[in-house]
C-alpha cells in the first residue's frame, strides 16, 4: 500500500477524489464537516441506522453530490489514537470483498502523528496473511493507495506518523511471517539469513557465528541447550551505526528457541505445536532491527539473537546436569524446560563487550507470566528506574502495553544450589520473577530490563498466529533514546 497525506479540500470532502472514503467518528465528536455527508450522517441517526459507538458502521454507496462513490462511517470510542486504530479496523472489515482501490481516512478534528501510525498500524494487520505453507491462502483485497485527510496545520504530523507507522508495520510483518514458520522452515540457520538479509538492505554490519565460534567463545550455557537437536546453532549478531562509533548502543537480545520441546523434560503434547512460537523474542528484535533500518535514527543499536531448537536425544542435557556459563558462574539445570535463560545468560554477558547505555532482552520465559498477565501486557522487569519508566512511556506511545514486576532480592533465594552457583529454576510460586532474577545475575555491569512476552507474542485457537509483539515498543523506546524528530 502506498501511504500519503492529504489536505482536507476547502469544498470538503464531498470533493475528495478516492473511491472509497473512511470517516471516524468519535462518540463524543461532532460533525463530519461536509453538508452533504453530515445530512446523511443525520438522516441514518434519526432512522436508527447509525449509533456514535465504538464499533458501529453504516456504509452509503453512491451518495449524490459526493465523488467518492463508497462511504463507510465507524464509530469510535474516543479520539485517542487507540481508538482510532481500533475504528479503522472495523471500518476496513466492513469494506471486505469490495474492489476499493483509493481509501481516504478522514479522522476529524486534529490529526496527531500517533493516529497516522495507527492508520498505518491498522491496515497493516487487515493486510497481514501467512501463506507460505498454504499456498492457498487468498490475500486480503486492500486498496493500492491510502490517503490520510488532514488539515494544513496537522500536515507535517500526518506525514511523519505515517513515515513511523510504515517502519513499524514492516516490522511488525517481518515478525509476524518469521513466526508463523513451522519449525521445519524458521530454522536457527533461517534466522541467521534474514539477519544478513535485513543488513544488506539497511546498511548494517552483521554476523552469524556457528557452533565452533560458540565454543571459542565460551558460551557453555547456551551450548548446553543447542546440544540435543540436530539443527545448528546459530548465535546472530547485527550492529546499527546511526551516531559515532563510540556511542554507547541500546543492545536488545531475543531469544530464538526455534522449537522447544522442553528437552528430557518434556513437555505435554497437547498445544506443543505453538512452542515454534518459541523464538517470539527474536522475531520481535529482528522486526525493531528493521524499523530502525528504515528510520535511521541517531543512536547506535545492537542486536544479539542466540537460537537453537530444545530437543530430546541421547545427547541432550539432562536434569541435574551442571553447565559453565560464559560470565564463569554456573549453572545446576534442574528443568531443562526452563531453557529460554540459559541462552540468554550468555548473550547477557557478550553484551558487556559493548559498554552499552542499556540492555532489553525479550523473551517468550514463562507460562507464569501468562498465568500473572493474560494476553494484554507483557511482563517488564527493570534494574534501571530511568530505562522501566523509558519502556514504560514507549508501552503507551505504541499501543503496546507491558507492565512493571518486582525484582526483590527475596526472590533470589529459591535459586540456591548445593551444586552450582545457581539453579535455573525455583520453585512454582513468582516463576516469572525467579526467571527474571536468573538473568539479573549476569547484568551487574550496565542498566538492563527483561520483557516476558510469553502471554502476547501469539494467540492461539481459531485465531492462531503470531502477533508482531513487541516490535512497536522495541521501535518507540529506541527512538526516543536517540530523541528521534521525523
Amino acid at each position: 500500500m502506498n501511504f500519503q497525506a492529504l489536505v482536507t479540500p476547502a469544498e470538503g470532502l464531498s470533493a475528495l477524489s478516492a473511491d472509497t472514503l473512511l470517516i471516524v467518528l468519535p462518540a463524543d465528536g461532532g460533525e463530519v464537516g461536509d453538508k452533504v455527508i453530515d445530512q446523511a450522517l443525520q438522516s441514518a441517526l434519526k432512522q436508527g441506522d447509525f449509533e456514535r459507538k465504538a464499533g458501529r458502521t453504516l456504509y452509503l454507496h453512491g451518495l449524490s453530490g459526493v465523488k467518492a462513490q463508497r462511504i463507510v462511517l465507524v464509530g469510535a470510542r474516543d479520539g485517542s489514537a487507540k481508538s482510532v486504530k481500533a475504528a479503522i479496523g472495523q471500518g476496513v472489515a466492513a469494506l471486505k470483498g469490495r474492489a476499493v482501490k483509493h481509501l481516504a481516512v478522514c479522522l476529524g478534528g486534529v490529526v496527531e502523528s500517533g493516529h497516522a501510525e495507527s492508520v498505518v498500524l491498522a491496515m497493516e494487520q487487515a493486510a497481514y496473511h501467512y501463506s507460505h505453507t498454504k499456498p492457498s491462502a487468498e490475500a486480503p483485497q486492500l486498496p493500492a493507495k491510502v490517503s490520510l485527510v488532514a488539515g494544513k496545520n496537522d500536515l507535517a504530523a500526518a506525514k511523519s506518523g505515517l513515515t513511523r507507522g510504515q517502519a513499524i508495520a514492516a516490522g511488525v510483518s517481518l515478525a509476524k511471517e518469521t513466526a508463523n514458520r513451522p519449525g521445519n522452515f524458521c530454522t536457527p540457520t533461517y534466522l541467521g539469513e534474514e539477519a544478513k538479509r535485513i543488513g544488506k538492505e539497511h546498511g548494517m554490519t552483521v554476523k552469524v557465528l556457528d557452533r565452533k565460534a560458540v565454543e571459542k567463545i565460551g558460551m557453555g550455557s547456551f551450548l548446553s541447550v543447542a546440544q540435543g537437536s540436530d539443527e545448528p546453532l546459530r548465535f546472530i549478531i547485527m550492529e546499527y551505526t546511526g551516531a559515532a562509533a563510540k556511542a554507547a548502543p541500546i543492545v536488545l537480545v531475543g531469544k530464538g528457541i526455534t522449537f522447544d520441546t522442553g528437552g528430557i523434560s518434556l513437555k505435554p503434547g497437547a498445544e506443543m505445536d505453538e512452542m515454534k512460537y518459541d523464538m517470539g523474542g527474536a522475531a520481535s528484535v529482528l522486526g525493531t532491527m528493521r524499523a530502525i533500518g528504515e528510520l535511521k535514527p541517531k543512536i547506535n543499536v545492537v542486536a544479539l539473537i542466540p537460537a537453537c531448537e530444545n530437543m530430546p536425544s541421547g545427547r541432550a542435557t539432562k536434569p541435574g546436569d551442571v553447565v559453565t556459563s560464559l560470565s564463569g558462574q554456573t549453572i545446576e539445570i534442574l528443568n531443562t524446560d526452563a531453557e529460554g535463560r540459559l541462552i540468554l545468560c550468555d548473550a547477557l554477558t557478550y553484551a558487556e563487550r559493548y559498554k552499552p547505555a542499556a540492555v532489553v532482552d525479550v523473551a517468550t520465559l514463562t507460562g507464569a507470566c501468562v498465568i500473572a498477565l493474560g494476553a494484554h501486557h507483557a511482563g517488564l522487569y527493570a534494574s534501571d528506574d530511568q530505562l522501566g519508566e523509558d519502556l514504560l512511556a514507549a508501552s503507551r506511545t505504541a499501543q503496546d502495553p507491558c507492565w512493571r514486576m518486582p525484582l526483590d532480592e527475596e526472590y533470589d533465594e529459591g535459586l540456591k544450589s548445593n551444586f552450582a552457583d545457581m539453579a535455573n529454576i525455583a520453585g512454582r510460586a513468582g516463576g516469572s520473577i525467579t526467571a527474571a532474577k536468573f538473568l539479573q545475575r549476569f547484568t551487574r555491569k550496565y542498566a538492563w530490563a527483561h520483557l516476558d512476552i510469553a502471554g502476547v507474542a501469539w494467540k492461539g485457537g481459531a485465531q492462531k498466529g503470531a502477533t508482531g509483539r513487541p516490535v512497536g515498543l522495541l521501535t518507540h523506546f529506541v527512538l526516543a533514546r536517540a530523541g528521534y524528530k521525523g
